[in-house]
C-alpha cells in the first residue's frame, strides 16, 4: 500500500552500510516541491554519514517508478519566481546526487517519465525491470527537459537525448535505455532484480570507502559547472510554464 499523503513520503533505512531511500506519492510517485526538497536534504545528509558506504534510491510500489513533476503543482505556478523555484527542486536533487560522496544505485521497477528519467540518469548505476519504459514528455506540454537534460545526455549522449525528447509522446523500452547506457542491467521481474541488487550492493559496500569516493569523483568529472547550469535551465522552464501553450496543455489534466 503506497502513501496517500499529497506531500509524498520519504523513508530511509540503513543496514550493513547501505542506505536505502524510498520515495512515494499517490500520483504515480510524482514529485511535489516539498518532496524534492526533502530528497535533496536526505542525500546531502547521507553524503557525510560515516556509517553509509552506498545509497540505493527506489520508489514505492510495483508500478510506476516516477511520473516526474507534479502537474497539480505546475498548474499552480503564477509567476517566474514560483516557476524557477519549482524547477530548481529537480536541479537541487540532481546536484545533490552529483556531489554526494557516496555511490548511488538506482532501482527502477516501472515506467518513468520526465524528471524520473533525470533521477535515474543521476544515479551512478541503475538496475531496472522490463516494465521500466521511459519517456520525456515535456515538449508535448510546452516546456522541455531542460533541467534534467545534462544528466540524461551524460548517460545516453546527445543523439539519445534528441531521440528521447523530440519524440515526446513515444515510450522507449527498458532495453533501449540499457543499450543507450541509462540502465546497467534489465531483469524480467522485480524479484530477480532485487536479488541481483542485494548481491551487488553487498560487494560494493565491502570495498575501500576512499576508493569508492574517488571513483565517484572521476565518474562526475567535467560537471563542476552544473550548479549554475541547472539554475539557468530552471529559469527557462520556469518561464515556459507560464506560457499560454503550457497553461492550455496542463488544463487537460485538471481533475
Amino acid at each position: 500500500m503506497g502513501t496517500t499523503r499529497t506531500s509524498g513520503s520519504l523513508y530511509t533505512s540503513i543496514d550493513n552500510k547501505v542506505a536505502t531511500i524510498e520515495f512515494g506519492h499517490p500520483a504515480s510517485n510524482s514529485f511535489v516541491a516539498e518532496l524534492l526538497d526533502r530528497l535533496t536534504k536526505e542525500i546531502q545528509k547521507l553524503s557525510v554519514d560515516t556509517n553509509v558506504a552506498v545509497i540505493v534510491l527506489k520508489s514505492e510500489g510495483e508500478k510506476a517508478f516516477c511520473a516526474g513533476a507534479s502537474f497539480d503543482e505546475l498548474m499552480e505556478v503564477t509567476n517566474l519566481e514560483e516557476g524557477q523555484q519549482f524547477f530548481s527542486g529537480f536541479a537541487n536533487v540532481i546536484n545533490a546526487m552529483r556531489t554526494c560522496k557516496k555511490l548511488i544505485v538506482g532501482r527502477v521497477q516501472g515506467k518513468t517519465v520526465g524528471g524520473g528519467v533525470g533521477l535515474a540518469a543521476a544515479c551512478d548505476y541503475v538496475f531496472a525491470t522490463e516494465a521500466a519504459s521511459i519517456k520525456l514528455s515535456e515538449l508535448s506540454i510546452g516546456i522541455g527537459p531542460f533541467v534534467i537534460a545534462p544528466a540524461v545526455e551524460r548517460k545516453i549522449g546527445k543523439s539519445g537525448l534528441a531521440e528521447l525528447s523530440l519524440a515526446a509522446t513515444d515510450w522507449q523500452s527498458a532495453y533501449w535505455a540499457k543499450d543507450k547506457g541509462l540502465f546497467a542491467k534489465v531483469f524480467e521481474s522485480s524479484k530477480e532484480m532485487d536479488k541481483e541488487i542485494s548481491i551487488f550492493i553487498e560487494k560494493l559496500a565491502s570495498y575501500n570507502p576512499e576508493a569508492l569516493q574517488e571513483m565517484k569523483t572521476i565518474l562526475w568529472n567535467g560537471t563542476e559547472n552544473w550548479d549554475a547550469l541547472l539554475r539557468e535551465r530552471a529559469t527557462i522552464s520556469g518561464k515556459l510554464v507560464l506560457s499560454d501553450f503550457t497553461k492550455n496543455a496542463l488544463s487537460k489534466y485538471r481533475k
